[in-house]
């Protein structure tokens, strides 16, 4: 009976471990953001139409750009690991409803990218990444509103000249090695990188061991400062920490859902280390108010008069515009990863300050456990303390020492419940 005993947590470990492995291998293949970017012809013809011209993006385009695997068979795969899961860990079993809501995600994306030019790729968009019509709580503003309410106070800082940015003198090249000088500073010896890249849109990106430099892209310190700690602290980091977890080995893999949480984390980060600037807030608020406008019914000719008005040059604004556009038509609706940015703020922020609320800090950096999502932050904890789950190896400073987090966060819910245009007029003969 002892020996029984012993044996059965092992068996359990090592059927956890062989189901998570089988979830990493079924989604390798799968590369959303390869799957729905536009190539430079689509650019180029943008272009040469003086911008007047919908780019030709359709369901017809997309089917020339294969996925890479058969969406029927993935869907099979991932519903026998579904079905497998039950019989293994049970239908109850916590990391049982983890993993197979992961199985059922990740089927939904296959449908997704299967539907690429067609309303079907929008409505699982919205279902992953969320809508800008969707509201925290019940009665508050809704992503959209965010949007609007930031939108002139931003542009309010962004015209005083002393909050102005220094000017991009670093190329992409110099970029790289400064990263990767920061990289070894905080990873040593872990193999991770920054590299020169051609095909992305964004100026960095991050991947599983490395980060992506747009070759054409310029700099200034405080970028560099920015990606250091939302790419390298919370991408790479947390990529790190779920790629050494012993069992759930999930968790160095991310289902698109976790983007919420992930860039949300990253944003906060940003904001923690006081790296941010209303300039960089101002970028992710457009991407929030071009995706609202997408679902309100603008095509990609509106969306990119949009962003000629917030002063950016045409290069700029098809490459903002085509970020919502991609996945769908010119004409259709968004995709909307776009928004998990500030929504995965607003629900990180919340998390932690509720946290800390309730007496419970130390959940806050089990956040870093690898590739996580808030709404299983009470399984984590449990995972953590029964050993299936290994606490994060490396935590950027402020989550190392929570001492500091704490106090800040303990105000939070006092403040919060201030009247603020109250406050505008009892300070109105101050400021």
């Amino acid at each position: 009976m002892n020996s029984s005993k012993i044996q059965k947590p092992s068996t359990y470990l090592i059927e956890v471990k062989a189901l998570s492995d089988r979830i990493v291998k079924a989604q390798q293949p799968i590369r959303i953001l390869d799957a729905i970017k536009w190539d430079d012809s689509i650019k180029q013809a943008f272009m040469q139409s003086g911008c007047k011209a919908l780019p030709a993006v359709d369901a017809e385009y997309y089917r020339q750009r294969p996925l890479g695997f058969d969406p029927g068979d993935k869907k099979d795969e991932f519903h026998q690991i579904e079905r497998d899961l039950v019989r293994k860990l049970g239908q109850l079993n916590p990391l049982s409803v983890i993993m197979r809501r992961i199985c059922r995600e990740y089927q939904d994306v296959v449908t997704m990218l299967e539907g690429r030019g067609t309303s079907v790729f929008s409505n699982i968009s919205q279902e992953l990444y969320g809508s800008s019509q969707d509201v925290f709580h019940v009665g508050d503003p809704t992503i959209a509103d965010l949007g609007s309410m930031m939108e002139s106070t931003l542009q309010q800082l962004r015209e005083l000249e002393f909050l102005g940015e220094e000017p991009k003198t670093i190329p992409a090249k110099d970029a790289v090695d400064i990263l990767n000088a920061k990289i070894q500073e905080v990873f040593p010896g872990e193999g991770l990188r920054a590299m020169l890249s051609d095909g992305i849109v964004s100026d960095a990106a991050a991947g599983t061991d490395y980060i992506k430099i747009r070759a054409d892209a310029m700099f200034n310190m405080r970028d560099l400062r920015i990606l250091e700690v939302h790419e390298v602290w919370v991408h790479l980091g947390t990529t790190l920490n779920g790629m050494e977890q012993p069992y759930c080995t999930f968790l160095g893999k991310g289902p698109p859902s976790a983007t919420i949480t992930q860039e949300g984390l990253a944003v906060l980060m940003e904001i923690l280390t006081f790296s941010s600037t209303p300039e960089r807030l101002m970028r992710l608020i457009n991407r929030v108010r071009a995706t609202t406008l997408v679902e309100e019914g603008a095509n990609f000719l509106d969306i990119f008069e949009f962003f000629r008005a917030k002063g950016l040059d045409e290069d700029d604004s098809y490459t903002f515009s085509s970020r919502v556009f991609r996945g769908s038509s010119s004409t259709g609706m968004p995709f909307t990863k776009d928004l998990t940015y500030i929504k995965g703020f607003v629900l990180t922020y919340n998390f932690m300050r509720l946290a800390v609320h309730k007496g419970k800090p130390d959940r806050i950096p089990l956040l870093f456990c690898g590739k996580t999502m808030i709404e299983d932050m009470k399984v984590m904890a449990d995972l953590v303390e029964e050993g299936t789950v290994s606490p994060p190896r490396f935590l950027p400073p402020q989550f190392k020492d929570l001492n500091g987090l704490s106090a800040w966060m303990s105000f939070s819910r006092f403040m919060t419940s201030l009247n603020f245009r109250q406050l505008e007029q009892d300070y109105a003969n101050i400021l």
